[in-house]
């Protein structure tokens, strides 16, 4: 039996005022960017998508914060015929309120690629993983995750089509990828967990 959970509660200063993204099946989405400054003193810039219906159901003048209820989600793009994976925040609920920054992910569903270990230059554990989460009309959201230490260690030996569930928060990070037109400054989105387990078969 699959196990699939797919929450995200973040809480943060809006970046910029929302735009319009797109339409489908003649509902209108709007995109902005959220702002959630981590223990560390780093910045996560996360980008949330809301339908029209949610955003004309809050009211700015709550509080200085917002406060995002929703799903995680990827989408594939193409660019000049290179595929990327788009990830964002859908947001299912949003909350302008004076409140302290937020950042809980919980999501569980299948290992879709070979777990890749690897230990930093000094020694840090990493386990980078991709996660499946089905979701409605057949379609699947693909979520980078990156597990560290003994948890590292243990999802490491996990398989493909293993199940496992992460507790941790949405990460933003930048790196440099080098092109023919040189070098370009881009951004990943990745799930950090703080804890995560393997999922038994009950069959």
């Amino acid at each position: 039996m699959e196990h699939t959970v797919n929450q995200i509660t973040v809480c943060g200063s809006l970046r910029e005022l929302p735009e319009f993204s797109h339409e489908n099946h003649g509902k209108r989405f709007y995109r902005f960017t959220l702002e959630i400054p981590r223990l560390s003193g780093a910045v996560d810039i996360l980008p949330v998508i809301a339908p029209e219906t949610v955003m004309n159901s809050f009211d700015l003048s709550g509080g200085e914060m917002l406060t995002v209820t929703g799903q995680i989600r990827s989408h594939n793009s193409r660019t000049n015929g290179v595929r990327h994976l788009l990830i964002f925040i859908f947001a299912s609920n949003i909350v302008a309120e004076d409140a302290d920054p937020v950042n809980e992910v919980v999501v569980s569903g299948l290992i879709c690629k070979e777990p890749i270990f690897r230990r930093t230059p000094l020694g840090r554990e990493i386990c980078d993983v991709m996660l499946a989460i089905p979701r409605a009309f057949r379609r699947a959201d693909y979520l980078p995750c990156i597990l560290w230490g003994r948890t590292a260690q243990e999802i490491s030996r996990c398989c493909i089509r293993d199940q496992i569930c992460i507790h941790g928060r949405l990460q933003s990070r930048i790196y440099t990828k080098l092109t023919e037109d040189g070098p370009i400054e881009r951004t990943a989105y990745e799930i950090s967990a703080l804890s995560a387990e393997i999922i038994e078969d009950e069959a």
